[in-house]
């Protein structure tokens, strides 16, 4: 059998970050945080959890992990079927990590998800990445679902079909005036700043390829926020692609203007949560597929 109190130890490091506030969270001393886990290493036979700033779970560390997570939402979910087994404050909060690209976040998730946590007995925890690659996140144990570009969902988890965030390559009148002249084609494109979210954001090359029918060199400013992109958009600092939710007044009012009209690029997102989860997750699922289906167009 496994040890529960050092596997909360090594969630509370992992989620916390280092020992010391892992130790505040769990009302136990340091020593008794690097004890449990040093114990748990020695009962698995590997080591769990990577000392550092912050401190980061192994592979073998993120998978209990993982499973802590699963445990405690089946343990909450228990409590509330049977009172009696509840502690005198009450059915605890548990944490329910989930990964999102930062797009569905600032326009359709983040208000189901705020919908759903006042509601239910969890504390959620997000992690942002490009849609193409949170599904590593869910595959490596780090959280428990994601709203992630791939259809194909990892072994032990559940895929469906959200429906397509669409987003709109656009500059403000001024930037297009002077970067297109001659019209939007690679050699524009290779000259016009553009802007990407990371080094992963694909989504202007993609846009970039299907107008030219050929891969564009891009050069890119790189801005980590959707909110950011709008705001540096309206500044002219270069041309991006963006959610239509985002910047549909501004295309109305005249702010921005669409590099190539009627050229959208329509990206495809999936729900995927592991299977062995609990009525908290499904929840969940049920409150996002349902905000999904109004903000997204049809799968």
């Amino acid at each position: 059998m496994l040890d529960y109190s050092a596997l909360a130890a090594l969630a509370a490091v992992v989620r916390e970050g280092s020992f010391e506030r892992a130790a505040r969270a769990l009302h136990v001393t340091p020593s008794a945080i690097s004890q449990r886990i040093r114990l748990l290493e020695e009962r698995v036979g590997c080591a769990l959890v990577v000392r550092g700033q912050p401190c980061r779970a192994t592979e073998a560390g993120r998978r209990l992990c993982q499973h802590v997570d699963r445990v405690r939402l089946l343990e909450q979910e228990l409590e509330g079927a049977v009172p009696t087994l509840a502690p005198p404050e009450g059915v605890a909060r548990v944490p329910l990590p989930v990964a999102v690209n930062a797009d569905s976040l600032a326009t359709w998730f983040a208000p189901a998800m705020a919908a759903f946590a006042a509601q239910a007995p969890v504390l959620m925890e997000i992690a942002v990445d490009d849609q193409d690659h949170t599904a590593q996140w869910l595959r490596s144990g780090a959280v428990m679902a994601a709203v992630t570009g791939a259809a194909r969902p990892p072994a032990g988890c559940n895929s469906r079909p959200l429906g397509s965030m669409r987003y709109i390559a656009a500059a403000t009148p001024a930037f297009a005036a002077r970067h297109f002249t001659e019209g939007v084609g690679g050699g524009t494109l290779a000259r016009a700043p553009s802007l990407v979210f990371n080094t992963k954001d694909e989504l202007q090359a993609q846009w970039a390829r299907r107008i030219c029918h050929r891969h564009v060199e891009l050069p890119r400013h790189t801005l980590p926020s959707p909110q950011a992109f709008v705001t540096a958009t309206l500044a002219g600092m270069g041309w991006g692609l963006h959610p239509q939710a985002l910047i549909e007044s501004l295309l109305k009012n005249g702010s921005l203007v669409e590099l190539v009209p009627g050229e959208p690029l329509d990206v495809p997102l999936h729900w995927q949560q592991a299977r062995a989860a609990s009525a908290v997750l499904d929840g969940l699922t049920q409150q996002l597929v349902a905000a999904a289906k109004l903000a997204l167009l049809p799968p």
